[in-house]
């Protein structure tokens, strides 16, 4: 069957109208025309009669076999514009239009964290992602997406699949870049026996792993896997989570920077271990609200042991299950929100009814950024603008950051 290609869905696969309906198929490009068997309703193995301007050759080798990222066929522009639709798209969605600011997206091979997949095999240890869709485990050495320092941790994560894993299970390994060397952090391996913990003891030491968790417990400290946010360190709880890449990291600082202003009393909520709570109180008094209390324990010890600051307060607070009343949040200057994917949408509400004059909103997903953003839109709030921030390069994923101003009764 010959297909043109009509438009992109949102998980980067090339939508055309066949007979039957809509057809789907991975790695193709609006305007291409294709042909291929279809199964459903997918295309597969496409070939390409007719490519579009806008593909490029993947800059990395794994690209046609490994899941780590979908886009690298499409130039950047293509890919960027693509994100910002999205955006656009949900807003619409929603009734809702908004002015973008320039987007900001990470370089190759900056990613700082990374949960990796790794399994023992006949001839030794397979380490990587996935392909797409696939429960084949596709090696990964010159990735163009990880950092440097983290595709140095290679040699470190097969030695721990090799003492820890077995043929019939698979290893997760994140690893997070910190100041003081590789943090990892183990799930799915063997129970941890007296002699399994001394072998990857000695694995931590050889490979200099700041620190390594397996299941739930640490079984070596060599070095607090500091991160700074601000002027503050700050040591997470494992695996906890981190903005993808430093780059990205900074580009949303600026973001909520913009946003606020010259804010003096603010709120963070859905603050994590400190991202934006630490470098907002070199200026101003913060609220930091989090949920996960190992998260909240590390922002406090952090806090504390800072100098030069304002004050921080720090609260360990479900926001699902109690999100922060109108009367709490009355008197602040600004609210500074970051949700996880299912957004905020009861503490929304409340945001919406204690007219905070100022909030920064970070997101990872734009469509329940949009519906968040109706009900702030609905109470009187003016969405002034939205600024993409693409941390995860060659992916589907996309990060928001956006400034909500209350208009004037």
């Amino acid at each position: 069957m010959q297909l043109t290609i009509d438009r992109l869905g949102h998980h980067g696969d090339g939508i055309g109208q066949g007979p039957d309906g809509p057809v789907y198929a991975a790695q193709m490009l609006p305007g291409e025309v294709i042909e291929g068997d279809v199964q459903g309703d997918r295309m597969l193995s496409p070939r390409i009669l007719m490519p579009s301007p806008e593909r490029v050759r993947p800059p990395c080798v794994h690209a046609r076999t490994c899941g780590g990222c979908l886009m690298q066929h499409a130039d950047d522009a293509f890919v960027a514009d693509w994100k910002q639709g999205i955006v656009a798209g949900a807003l619409a969605g929603q009734g809702l239009q908004a002015r973008f600011l320039p987007m900001h997206t990470s370089p190759p091979n900056s990613r700082r964290r990374a949960v990796l997949t790794g399994r023992r095999t006949k001839g030794g240890v397979l380490l990587g992602f996935h392909a797409r869709g696939s429960d084949l485990l596709v090696a990964i050495p010159h990735c163009k997406l990880l950092h440097p320092d983290l595709i140095a941790t290679f040699p470190a994560l097969e030695a721990l699949v090799r003492a820890g894993g077995t043929r019939t299970t698979e290893l997760a390994l994140t690893v997070t870049r910190s100041l003081a060397g590789p943090d990892v952090a183990v799930s799915g391996g063997k129970e941890l026996t007296s002699d399994l913990r001394m072998d990857l003891a000695r694995l931590a030491e050889t490979h200099n792993l700041a620190r390594l968790t397996w299941g739930d417990e640490m079984v070596a400290l060599r070095a607090q896997p500091m991160q700074r946010f601000g002027g503050v360190l700050v040591t997470p709880p494992p695996g906890a989570f981190l903005q993808a890449t430093a780059e990205g990291e900074a580009a949303l600082l600026r973001a909520v920077a913009l946003a606020i202003g010259s804010a003096r009393h603010i709120a963070d909520l859905f603050a994590g271990i400190g991202t934006f709570a630490l470098p907002m109180s070199e200026r101003a008094d913060v609220l930091a609200v989090e949920g996960d209390p190992a998260m909240t324990s590390a922002l406090d010890r952090a806090q504390r042991n800072a100098t030069g600051m304002k004050r921080i307060t720090v609260q360990t607070r479900d926001l699902f299950r109690r999100p922060m009343e109108p009367d709490e949040l009355r008197g602040l200057d600004a609210v500074v929100i970051d949700p996880p994917r299912a957004g905020a949408e009861a503490q929304t509400e409340r945001l919406a009814a204690a007219r905070v004059p100022l909030i920064a909103s970070v997101s990872c997903n734009p469509v329940t950024f949009a519906r968040d953003a109706r009900l702030l839109t609905g109470a009187g709030y003016r969405l002034d603008w939205v600024q993409v921030i693409d941390q995860f390069r060659w992916s589907a994923h996309v990060e928001l950051a956006a400034r909500f101003v209350l208009d004037a009764p």
